[in-house]
């Protein structure tokens, strides 16, 4: 049996947006012939021992957290079902796990204890966890973190909450003070949180005391592509001063086995959801979804219903309980759309299909019919969307998909935004005009569109190219990586 390089620990933060990213991450490590420990709390580690096949090389390790103990419900060890105000105190109470984080590393130093009976060589944790590395560094361990979101729209968001542009002018446009290169950003590109933030509120407090502790780790791995993100990358160059490596797009084909979408087997099967694409024609369909975590208000509901209703388009809409109601409730979605919406779409030809809460998206995305994605502009989704050459419609409501919205249209061309938020009213009517300008047979910005998406796409093939004679860069970015690790490493056992 063949010899394994080593022992790596994986950490990422307890939301399905992390565990996703961080979940691929560990099989393309594996790849490479290392072993992997993957720490989470403890729900979330059942959740994925019952649901992944099993693996040799992959061990599942709980470290101890006790909602109730934060003043949290029982039982939430993840925030994707959690209203967004018990989302963040999740996020707050994170650092309590440093204690028992410790001691995992301390035992698993302990070849007499870990799993693997060898040492970790790295840990690879969550930007959220930027205490980490301070730890990990006691244990003389390489430390990494692990980026699932894109270099331009973090970029923002890092600098956005360390400098708090928008409180420093009273006008609605403002610039980063040390990130010009980006643009002027508008204050509806801002999210809840950051809109109100002030230095003092709880959401500043625990971002003034985590953003700064990444310059610790010893490197920044990304999850995008080096030809299409160098502004986002070279600023956290400059910033950080530590290697940036740009190793994606890293996609996890078997997110359905894990998804935690409350509800899930409401949603539609892969084989089902085929059938129906398999009519379509090229192109023809647009495919709505906003995140695992995301949702519109009623009346925006309302309003896409309505413009859907007065388009003549195909389309797929993963539709979930309005903002405010409860995910895990019984959800009729007649309640929320106009009068006899759903059976007029299906009694046309079956123009339209309405899933409820889930559907199989990295398969629906390949799909030739589709022809453009209505997005919240999440980075997994973006990249799901790129890697196969289909245009955006934006539509951001949180964290960084408001900056990653922006770089797409205006950086790379492959999206139009069609909203912001949630708090805001959107009429059927500019609903229409995006669409069509994007779906149109005749619009010539949708070609446009679909030219830059398509380049893209190859980028994305290039960079991911791992043959003989050639390695694309994110290939390339990995092996350096794992070089400058194994150096580290020799350094490290000469001491």
């Amino acid at each position: 049996m063949k010899e394994k390089k080593g022992h790596i620990v994986l950490f990422p933060f307890m939301a399905q947006g992390h565990i996703i990213p961080f979940l691929a991450l560990a099989f393309k490590i594996i790849q490479k012939g290392y072993q992997i420990t993957f720490i989470n709390t403890p729900l979330n580690i059942k959740k994925l021992k019952s649901s992944l096949q099993k693996n040799p090389s992959i061990h599942f390790l709980e470290i101890p957290f006790n909602s109730t103990q934060h003043g949290l419900p029982p039982d939430t060890d993840i925030t994707d079902s959690l209203p967004y105000n018990l989302a963040f105190k999740l996020l707050e109470v994170s650092p309590s796990l440093e204690p028992n984080f410790r001691m995992i590393l301390s035992n698993l130093v302990d070849v007499k204890i870990g799993f693997f009976k060898k040492p970790p060589i790295c840990v690879i944790a969550d930007f959220f966890f930027g205490w980490s590395a301070k730890v990990t560094h006691e244990f003389g361990i390489f430390h990494t973190i692990f980026c699932g979101a894109g270099g331009f729209g973090l970029a923002c968001y890092y600098s956005m909450w360390l400098n708090l542009p928008h409180r420093h002018t009273d006008k609605l446009e403002f610039i980063l003070p040390d990130f010009q290169e980006a643009g002027k950003f508008h204050v509806t590109q801002l999210s809840p949180s950051l809109a109100i933030a002030d230095g003092n509120d709880p959401y500043s407090k625990f971002q003034l005391k985590n953003l700064p502790t990444w310059e610790n780790s010893d490197g920044v791995l990304f999850n995008t592509v080096e030809e299409f993100e160098k502004m986002g990358l070279i600023y956290f160059r400059r910033k950080l001063c530590i290697p940036i490596w740009a190793i994606g797009p890293i996609l996890f084909q078997e997110i359905d086995k894990v998804s935690s979408t409350p509800r899930k087997e409401l949603g539609i099967c892969l084989d089902k959801c085929k059938e129906w694409l398999d009519k379509k024609e090229k192109k023809s369909v647009l495919y709505i979804c906003f995140g695992s975590q995301n949702t519109i208000s009623a009346s925006q509901m309302m309003q896409l219903a309505k413009a859907l209703d007065g388009v003549n388009i195909n389309f797929i809409w993963v539709i979930r309980p309005p903002l405010g109601y409860d995910v895990n409730a019984d959800f009729k979605p007649e309640e929320w759309l106009p009068e006899g919406f759903i059976s007029r779409i299906q009694e046309n030809e079956q123009r339209g299909l309405i899933v409820l809460n889930w559907a199989p998206q990295v398969e629906i995305l390949v799909h030739e019919s589709i022809g453009a994605f209505l997005s919240n502009c999440g980075w997994n989704s973006v990249l799901e969307s790129l890697i196969n050459g289909v245009p955006l419609i934006g539509w951001p409501m949180a964290a960084d998909q408001y900056f990653n919205a922006k770089f797409l249209e205006e950086e790379i061309g492959v999206c139009v935004e069609m909203a912001r938020g949630t708090t805001f009213d959107v009429s059927y009517g500019d609903i229409i005009e995006k669409i069509e300008l994007v779906m149109g047979t005749g619009s010539e910005k949708g070609k446009t569109l679909r030219g830059k998406a398509c380049e893209v796409k190859e980028m994305i093939d290039d960079a991911t190219r791992d043959e003989d004679d050639y390695k694309g860069s994110s290939v390339r970015a990995m092996d350096e990586f794992f070089n400058l690790l194994m150096k580290e490493r020799g350094d490290i056992g000469s001491q």
